[in-house]
């Protein structure tokens, strides 16, 4: 969802004017001609600190310092104790910021003046040279503002105290980002920013270690499974599995020329990039579906990962499949910390997901768009990979495109909002290698159990002319309904939603296709909650569920009338309310954080909505077939 006037009228454009009438040099036009920050999402005070000028701090202070409890190298995984001393006059506006650049340099940076003023932004300069990864108030100790950790550093000659200090102690969670970190002592609050104290330069113990591997399927017969992680070490590594086996990964990575960027710079090539390390990608051959296996990953010289077990879905034809699916996830800080954005139920869902892998229930996940929410602040995808790794590294991750990894201006997207922050897709491919069939084509099917997924990109073009719309049309028409009789077709953006986040160009293209192939599912996220349909075509309930019984919504597609539709996107972001009248369609409706469990055999697929957070299950539908 959009958080401006600007984007909101933008999108409203796109959703209610013809595609001839809205040209991206229009919109390009449109976006030069708002405020010099608009060209990303999720504007803060926190988020534009950089394009603050950095003010010379007010008064001389001898006494004033910033010291790290870590004693030695940075571990992969940590929390650290940053505590400022010496401070004359606490402040609530007194905030400590983690820096964390390829070259720590906690400066102005006047040298950037002729970079921004040749493309219009005319910021006060000189502009703070890093972008804070996370930041907290310095009053998040509480005993601060009362100066309750009082130190005398001058006394008199009769041993009177002269000059009291206070200080305080903040608690920061830390992961391997490989580039080195400093905590800076800021005054002023985010808008008027002066640095006060500087922390020594910290680094990790080993910036090359392999970390944050998490899995995904490269094809329908579970024989394989794909395994990406990310290093420092640009040298290929081996995964080692199943008791003797070994494949050598494929290393990428990406660079701020890759970024997307307009007639202003956005985060992605300026102050938002961090560099990325290398990514690593190695193919595991020679399973077996269904069955359980371990690995680990690494090499002699960056060092090997925990040995890891994993299990691989079932191969396609076969009867029962068991997944877990949701969107717009995100992350969350692990500490009281400031982020550029913050997903609140990002942890609890993945907290509630992980219990459900461990007790072995899980064959595969779906995250259906929306995955990271870093839009250009590329060290966000390291926390979020961080977050998903109890999950995705145990069963296969399967992911689809949405608006916040792909969307920006003249880039080729379908929408031309800045909800990517420049990234245009280059990181999320990079870390999410889908079996697509090119790059930027992130569209794809597979096979698992008694299911046909069809996985879209609703930020490409689906217009009846479209390559995508011709691969959907193929992919459909050719299923063998005998060997997976269950077709559930996936993406973003939704059709029907009561919140009213839907293209009706999206609807009266694309609508059709799902009904002539007989869809039994269609999930989809961008709205924030969770809604369920009636078997709807063209706005119109066709068929309604009756109750089983036990009680739970039953359609019985033996008679097929219409797709039942679903959206999924409470896995984390703020979550939307629903509007007073919902579509006249819609049978359910609920605000909470949680995930989708499916459970498909050959002639039921089972469907619940778990609460993250209570695990209850909030909803509850089955579709069968004879």
């Amino acid at each position: 969802m959009w958080f401006t006037f600007f984007l909101s009228f933008s999108i409203s454009l796109l959703h209610h004017a013809s595609s001839s009438s809205v040209s991206p040099l229009s919109h390009t036009k449109l976006l030069d001609s708002m405020d010099g920050f608009q060209n990303y999402t999720a504007i803060s005070d926190f988020r534009l600190v950089n394009r603050r000028k950095l003010g010379a701090c007010l008064g001389k202070n001898p006494y004033r310092k910033i010291q790290v409890n870590s004693k030695s190298e940075l571990l992969d995984d940590q929390m650290i104790t940053v505590t400022v001393s010496g401070v004359l006059l606490p402040s609530k506006s007194d905030w400590v910021g983690m820096i964390t650049p390829s070259n720590a340099n906690i400066n102005a940076c006047p040298q950037n003046v002729i970079l921004y003023q040749q493309t219009g932004d005319l910021s006060a300069q000189p502009l703070l040279c890093h972008y804070p990864v996370k930041a907290q108030f310095v009053s998040n100790d509480p005993g601060y503002i009362g100066c309750q950790k009082k130190e005398c550093k001058k006394y008199d000659q009769k041993g009177k105290c002269l000059v009291t200090t206070c200080s305080a102690s903040i608690t920061f969670h830390v992961i391997n980002i490989r580039t080195d970190i400093q905590f800076v002592f800021f005054g002023a609050g985010f808008q008027t920013p002066c640095v006060l104290a500087i922390s020594e330069l910290l680094k990790f113990s080993n910036p090359k270690k392999p970390l944050y591997g998490h899995l995904s399927s490269v094809d329908s017969t579970g024989t394989s499974m794909r395994l990406t992680w990310v290093s420092g070490d640009k040298n290929p590594q081996q995964v080692q599995y199943a008791n003797g086996k070994s494949q050598t990964s494929r290393v990428t990575t990406f660079s701020q020329d890759s970024m997307c960027t307009s007639a202003l710079p956005s985060p992605a090539v300026d102050f938002g990039w961090h560099d990325p390390g290398y990514i690593h990608s190695a193919v595991m051959t020679g399973l077996k579906p269904s069955t359980r296996f371990s690995y680990r990953y690494g090499s002699n010289s960056a060092g090997w990962s925990a040995k890891i077990n994993f299990k691989t879905p079932p191969s396609g034809g076969s009867n029962e499949l068991k997944f877990l699916a949701f969107g717009d996830m995100g992350k969350a800080p692990r500490d009281a910390s400031i982020e550029h954005y913050i997903q609140p139920g990002s942890i609890a869902v993945t907290q509630a997901m992980a219990n459900e892998i461990s007790s072995g229930n899980v064959d595969s996940i779906f995250h259906i768009g929306d995955i990271s929410y870093a839009t250009g602040f590329l060290v966000e995808w390291d926390f979020f990979l961080h977050l998903i790794t109890p999950v995705a590294s145990q069963v296969s991750y399967m992911t689809a495109i949405g608006n916040h990894e792909r969307d920006y201006v003249s880039s080729g997207s379908l929408y031309i909002t800045p909800d990517s922050g420049g990234e245009c897709g280059v990181p999320y491919e990079s870390y999410f290698p889908m079996p697509t069939p090119a790059k930027d084509k992130p569209w794809y099917s597979i096979e698992q159990g008694s299911v046909h997924f069809v996985v879209i990109s609703t930020e490409h073009d689906w217009s009846k002319n479209s390559e995508q719309y011709q691969w959907m049309s193929r992919d459909m028409a050719s299923v063998d309904r005998s060997r997976t009789p269950w077709l559930i077709f996936t993406g973003h953006r939704p059709m029907y939603s009561s919140c009213g986040s839907v293209d009706i160009r999206f609807l009266l293209a694309v609508e059709p296709l799902l009904v002539a192939n007989k869809v039994d599912l269609v999930m989809f996220g961008h709205v924030h909650n969770y809604e369920r349909t009636c078997a709807v075509y063209k706005s119109k309930c066709l068929a309604m569920p009756k109750k089983g019984a036990d009680g739970v919504d039953t359609y019985d597609n033996s008679n097929y009338q219409a797709p039942v539709h679903t959206i999924i996107g409470m896995a984390g972001f703020r979550l939307d309310g629903f509007p007073p009248k919902p579509g006249s369609w819609s049978l359910s409706r609920i605000s909470e954080f949680g995930y989708a469990r499916v459970h498909a055999i050959k002639t039921q697929l089972n469907f619940e909505f778990v609460n993250a957070y209570t695990k209850k299950i909030e909803d509850r539908f089955r579709i069968i077939k004879s």
